[in-house]
């Protein structure tokens, strides 16, 4: 039986959002860049965002990571990351997801991290694999493509091209 539909497990949730962290990592950097290269146009005058704004900067990046991750969701139901491991994020009863459900689960993911951790738990532990930012959001993370469906187009694919490959 393919995958499709079935609840994803920590390893892929896990590896999800560690490419997601680094893609809005990534973003965030580009942008702070950017801002520097545009005050430093204007000013003539280079910015450091090391020094005295570092606490500032915290703020911002811990906003754009909300951002990101809400917007993603709201939007889409998945982030580039889920999208680019076949994940993504429904309601609990399996039905596409409110887009107030995806803001309401980046707000509540804080929370899963907050207590060391310990709201991931139900992610290795619950059948249905749920941390706490997912029962506060009522959403669950399924597997959204079916790899046996993909293994046998892509057969397909090469017997067709085989059958048309001249001798």
């Amino acid at each position: 039986r393919g995958a499709l539909g079935r609840h994803a497990g920590a390893a892929s949730r896990f590896t999800a959002y560690a490419v997601d962290v680094i893609v809005s990592g990534v973003a965030f950097s580009l942008g702070l860049a950017c801002i520097s290269f545009a005050i430093m146009i204007v000013t003539r005058r280079s910015v450091s965002w090391h020094t005295g704004a570092t606490i500032a900067v915290g703020v911002v990046f811990a906003v754009w990571e909300l951002t990101y991750f809400g917007y993603c969701w709201a939007a889409a139901g998945r982030t580039p990351g889920m999208a680019l491991l076949g994940l993504r994020v429904v309601r609990a009863d399996g039905a596409d997801l409110d887009p107030w459900r995806g803001v309401v689960r980046a707000l509540a993911f804080p929370l899963s991290i907050i207590v060391c951790g310990l709201g991931f738990v139900g992610i290795l532990t619950q059948r249905e694999h749920r941390a706490l930012h997912d029962l506060l959001a009522g959403t669950a993370v399924i597997y959204s493509w079916d790899a046996r469906a993909v293994q046998l187009r892509r057969l397909a694919r090469r017997c067709r091209r085989s059958r048309l490959a001249p001798d």
